[in-house]
């Protein structure tokens, strides 16, 4: 395999290795949404997933679960779910590429082996960019809910909103890495699909005695 399909492969699970981990703490952290008063000047608070924070002055974070499912708005539903699967769908992408990479018991000469790594990679890359466009819905969605909620005209001024949180970028950095991770993967793959098609076939070809019932006194081989 040529070394430059090798780097693609490597610079694949190695981005989508950060990927996951960015997912994984967008879902976890619960600075989706930030809302500051002119009234406690002293206090911020955050909304996440799955608890609402509030941090004081001197750094002290008092969070409270939300108390069940059902009550919740309808896009932190979506955003959980969504986040879930795509947490899912990138380590199930990760367990894929890293089987499927040519510097894991590689096998030379084998072409079915070549194949199977192919399809591993395929898959993976496949799944990898699956889950960064799964990974962008609910982050894009819930910041175009918060812009409207912010310039809603008939909300008085005096009313506090909430505003984008450190989460939303991280969740967008996880989806661009996400989408470039499989990218490079699938490129991978169709790299190592051309290396294989130019690569020559040993075709052996055998002598047949003059004679019927004779055995072969030789053989030869020719390369297509």
């Amino acid at each position: 395999m040529e070394p430059s399909t090798q780097v693609l492969e490597l610079l694949g699970l190695l981005l989508c290795g950060g990927a996951w981990l960015c997912s994984l703490a967008t879902t976890l952290m619960s600075c989706w949404l930030t809302l500051s008063t002119e009234l406690l000047a002293t206090e911020t608070y955050e909304l996440g997933l799955w608890q609402t924070c509030v941090v004081q002055e001197l750094g002290v974070l008092e969070c409270r679960p939300y108390d069940g499912l059902l009550g919740l708005p309808p896009d932190i539903q979506l955003a959980r779910i969504l986040m879930c699967v795509a947490l899912a769908a990138g380590l199930l992408a990760l367990l894929l590429a890293v089987p499927g990479m040519h510097a894991i018991n590689s096998c030379r000469g084998q072409l079915q082996d070549r194949r199977c790594k192919r399809a591993l990679k395929m898959a993976g890359g496949a799944l990898s960019v699956a889950a960064g466009i799964l990974g962008l819905v609910p982050v894009s969605y819930i910041a175009h809910l918060t812009v409207q909620r912010f310039f809603d005209e008939s909300v008085p001024d005096v009313v506090p909103r909430w505003e984008f949180g450190d989460a939303l970028f991280c969740g967008w950095a996880a989806g661009v890495l996400h989408l470039g991770a499989g990218t490079l993967l699938l490129t991978s793959c169709l790299c190592s699909q051309k290396e294989n098609c130019n690569t020559p076939v040993h075709v052996p070809l055998m002598r047949v005695g003059a004679q019927l019932g004779r055995s072969p006194i030789g053989t030869r081989s020719v390369y297509v």
